[in-house]
């Protein structure tokens, strides 16, 4: 490897985001002087960036270094997988490629974008399809999980084959697809696998992740003991087994299905483009919905995740024009993302109070996940015999815990890394080379800004502790304003302490300093501060509009 990162003749590997997170996966592999990136996936915000929705992996590192970037490998249609591509795929100007159903749902995000008669887009076509892209030979192996056209990749370069495995699962009963099966996966390991960089989401799980088919049984008996009630169901739009598991569920019971939720009209019509959901019942519009007896309805409804803007959350906030009432039953085939219990129990808590019936995965195996548990990384471990482990899409304890398993399973080397860690995988022993720059970019309105620049450091700061604007002139305080302390009857008095200790900390400059509006302002801008940490306990922004400097 070069000073400035190029690969020589090894074979290099870099996260740009997934490591040490869960989400916003972008990972390069290197090799003979080029890099073929896989994956690229955003994340959604959460209280950390007040006023962002989306957060990104920062590219920096590979947009220096485009020239010698092929192309873009999707494993398969989420968002943390393929969210960004709208996003950079025009200035990163490479080919992405994707299997159909992946492909179809990247080609509407471009076409919103405008970007679909500029970004070239390859569909690979056939199962365990296979290309060429400079000296990395890939091939889509299918995999179950949570989405259709899950896929591992297995990525053949002249130093050794990776086998990267994306999101998955092993299951026997899929309902969509057909994965892989153990034999082939057996068959890959027996002709050699270098590196097994693999998912670390459930490690901390002892049991399988169990199956969609099962799903399917608990979704039949769960919806056909609720008769004459109006049943809800709240599931990840993208999970097209489950979506043809419901239309099942309705056909069954002899419920009329209505669908609430724009990324579920999207799915349901992408998927039928491509093959899935053929027999996928006629949906009823949300006016013969209400029409219908109660039991004679089965809607599927986004907002699992306590969105606010949801149809679920709507629903719970009577303010949707699907209704349910007291005795109705809300089924959530679907598991709680960490960081979203708030808002998941506010739509819940809203429920309830209005005696609405849920039911949850802890109460019934409504939901199974998409990642693997212990017993399926054992399995894949023993069938493909990797040499060396490196744990991703996971938090550092997950990828730590994956490598001790690994380790226990007589993996002979294992690699934890974090985003930004340039890692070689061979020639020679696999570790850690060094580490590049690696950090988060967030969406703010229409601007892409870095997670850790000023204008959102300083909006969170004010979240946290408020605002106070003090206004002076050369005769002095003119006027103090203060946003977000909590003071009320208060607010008056800490006013007038204000203006006073700035005014005493004003006689207090000598000389230069006494003239200097620079020293002045933040005379006053420590005073004002400190009057508001004695009044609020708070340490608030505080900024200091001097006139006099304007003269």
């Amino acid at each position: 490897m070069k000073k400035d990162f190029t690969p020589e003749k090894e074979l290099l590997f870099l996260a740009l985001g997934g490591s040490g997170e869960i989400g916003m996966n972008v990972n390069l592999y290197g090799a003979d002087g080029k890099w073929l990136m896989v994956d690229l996936g955003m994340t959604f915000s959460g209280d950390q960036y007040p006023g962002v929705d989306l957060v990104f992996a920062d590219l920096d590192f590979i947009e220096e270094r485009t020239k010698d970037l092929l192309g873009i490998v999707l494993t398969h249609a989420h968002e943390d997988h393929i969210g960004a591509v709208p996003y950079f795929a025009e200035e990163l100007g490479v080919p992405l490629y994707a299997t159909p159903f992946t492909a179809d749902l990247v080609a509407r995000k471009l076409e919103e974008a405008g970007l679909l008669d500029t970004v070239e887009l390859n569909v690979i076509e056939e199962d365990h399809g296979s290309f060429d892209i400079g000296p990395f030979n890939i091939t889509y192996i299918p995999l179950a999980h949570s989405i259709a056209e899950g896929n591992a990749l297995l990525i053949d370069t002249p130093y050794g084959r990776v086998f990267h495995t994306g999101d998955w699962k092993l299951d026997e009963e899929p309902i969509i697809g057909e994965p892989t099966t153990e034999e082939e996966l057996r068959a890959i390991g027996e002709e050699g696998v270098l590196a097994l960089v693999c998912d670390s989401t459930n490690v901390f799980n002892p049991n399988p992740s169990g199956s969609e088919g099962a799903v399917h049984r608990a979704l039949m008996a769960e919806v056909a003991k609720h008769t004459g009630r109006r049943v809800l169901v709240t599931t990840f739009a993208s999970n097209v087994a489950r979506l043809q598991t419901l239309g099942e569920v309705a056909r069954e019971t002899g419920r009329q299905l209505c669908v609430a939720g724009r990324s579920l009209d999207r799915i349901i019509e992408v998927a039928q483009d491509n093959g899935y959901l053929q027999d996928f019942p006629d949906t009823v519009d949300f006016d013969t919905a209400m029409g219908l007896p109660r039991g004679e309805v089965l809607i599927i409804a986004t907002g699992g995740q306590g969105e606010p803007r949801a149809a679920l959350a709507r629903i719970a906030d009577e303010n949707h024009p699907l209704e349910l009432v007291r005795g109705d039953v809300v089924l959530f085939s679907s598991r709680q993302i960490p960081g979203n219990e708030l808002s998941i129990g506010r739509v819940m808590n809203q429920l309830a109070d209005r005696g609405i019936v849920m039911v949850t995965d802890r109460q019934s195996a409504i939901h199974v996940s998409g990642h693997p548990g212990r017993p399926e990384l054992e399995a894949l471990y023993e069938w493909l015999n990797p040499e060396v482990l490196i744990p991703v899409h996971g938090e550092i304890r997950h990828m730590n815990e994956q490598a001790r398993l690994g380790r226990l399973c007589g993996i002979p080397s294992q690699v934890v890394q974090k985003n930004g860690d340039l890692v070689r995988l061979a020639p020679g022993k696999p570790g850690k080379v060094t580490e590049v720059r690696a950090g988060r970019l967030v969406l703010d309105g229409d601007l892409i800004t870095p997670a850790d620049g000023e204008g959102v450091t300083m909006r969170r700061r004010i979240a946290y502790e408020g605002v106070v604007m003090t206004v002076i002139d050369a005769g002095g305080v003119v006027a103090v304003e203060a946003m977000g302390l909590p003071l009320d009857e208060d607010l008056e008095g800490f006013y007038a302490e204000a203006v006073e200790d700035s005014l005493k900390a004003l006689q207090k400059l000598r000389g230069y300093d006494a003239k200097d509006q620079a020293a002045r302002s933040e005379a006053v801008r420590i005073a004002t501060r400190r009057a508001a940490q004695r009044w609020s306990g708070k340490r608030p922004q505080v900024r200091v509009i001097n006139l006099a400097s304007s003269d």
